[in-house]
């Protein structure tokens, strides 16, 4: 029987990689709909090659020239209400999410109830609305499967096991590119730089989290969500080379580690797959090429963006939702090359002290939350 998915943020590195992988077996699968937020013209191609039911574009400019110039005979959505109708078509089997940023917590919300089984690259939605999101995937009897190479390796570890039998997770990290850089020159740490991640290939916005290491405090969040965790039991390690992407320790002492080549389509796969791994030609892992794996505590002086994640999450409310926000627009504004690297775990750090936290927060709450530390953050900077 074919399966049927949306793919919402299609034009993405995770829409594309997840195309590639339907390619492998493309008989089984049935596109309903592509989401995106301006790519129109990459949409198009996707249309030429996918035949989708229909697509959604979030920006209403880029939905209107989409209209304009589109020869498409499906339907076409716009804004977030059309993404997120997309997001709960019944006839969707598997919801892929690689949306970027808070703007996938309500097309998340609308795939969990629709009740298709979702696949979640969009660390924010648990980032800023964990507690909500598992709530409603529990009483929906979803299961979210993370597509975090990470989260993957944890869920991998973790097939036949106890759950009650875990002593803690360990997430890796690959350091990115400046973690041999010395604290003093920090400060001079140019945008082409921070882009230049030594192993993955990622869209831009995850490449700055990545080289602050807010990626991994991000993770740190989605683990505490995904596997029902405290934050006690949560520890990350710098591992360079990306080959263990994650492990777990059991009770007993002894621990399971996930290997494999820094290739997002193999979690893709899993994801779409779960719970079986499928015949997939993607390149093998060769220890003997690797030779050695080594491993270093995470420099919090350096990469202070990890520790105010942890911090957020011990406070817990709104407080990783301002978080995520306060560092959202901070890294825009990195990109756009108006503050230093530096600036951005600072902005961040000040809208912790700042903004107000909600224990406990509904729907509501979280976007006022997120929507008053954008303005703040936007505020500090001028």
């Amino acid at each position: 029987m074919s399966k049927t998915i949306s793919i919402l943020g299609s034009t993405g590195s995770i829409g594309c990689q997840t195309l590639q992988v339907i390619d492998i077996a493309r008989d089984e699968w049935e596109i309903n709909y592509l989401t995106v937020n301006s790519k129109i013209d990459e949409l198009e191609k996707q249309i030429l090659l996918y035949n989708p039911r229909g697509v959604a574009i979030s920006d209403p400019h880029y939905y209107r020239e989409f209209k304009k110039s589109t020869l498409f005979k499906g339907e076409i959505l716009c804004g977030e209400e059309g993404v997120c109708e997309a997001a709960g078509d019944s006839r969707n089997t598997i919801v892929m999410s690689s949306l970027v940023g808070f703007s996938g917590v309500m097309p998340t919300l609308s795939a969990i109830e629709s009740g298709a089984i979702l696949a979640l690259a969009n660390k924010e939605t648990l980032v800023s609305a964990g507690e909500i999101i598992t709530k409603a995937a529990k009483q929906k009897n979803v299961p979210i499967l993370a597509v975090d190479s990470e989260h993957s390796a944890i869920l991998q570890c973790l097939t036949g096991e106890d759950s009650s039998e875990i002593e803690k997770i360990i997430l890796t990290a690959s350091g990115g590119p400046f973690r041999q850089l010395p604290l003093e020159e920090f400060g001079e740490i140019t945008l082409a730089q921070a882009l230049r991640h030594p192993n993955w290939s990622m869209g831009n916005k995850i490449t700055i989290d990545s080289a602050t290491l807010m990626n991994k405090g991000f993770e740190v969040i989605e683990a505490k969500w995904l596997f029902d965790l405290s934050p006690e039991k949560i520890d990350v390690v710098v591992h360079p080379q990306s080959i263990i992407h994650s492990l777990v320790q059991f009770i007993d002492g002894s621990v399971k580690a996930q290997l494999g080549t820094p290739d997002m389509r193999v979690p893709i796969a899993f994801a779409l797959n779960y719970p079986h791994h499928i015949a997939m030609n993607f390149p093998r892992l060769d220890l003997l090429s690797i030779g050695n794996l080594s491993f270093y505590p995470p420099d919090l002086q350096k990469f202070p963006c990890l520790q105010l994640a942890f911090d957020a999450l011990k406070v817990g409310g709104t407080a990783t939702a301002i978080l995520n926000a306060a560092n959202e627009i901070a890294v825009q504004e990195f990109l756009g090359e108006k503050i230093k690297f530096t600036d951005i775990p600072k902005l961040i750090a000040k809208a912790l002290d700042n903004i107000q936290n909600v224990p406990h927060p509904s729907l509501d709450e979280i976007a006022n939350a997120d929507a008053e530390t954008r303005a703040y953050v936007r505020k500090e900077m001028h």
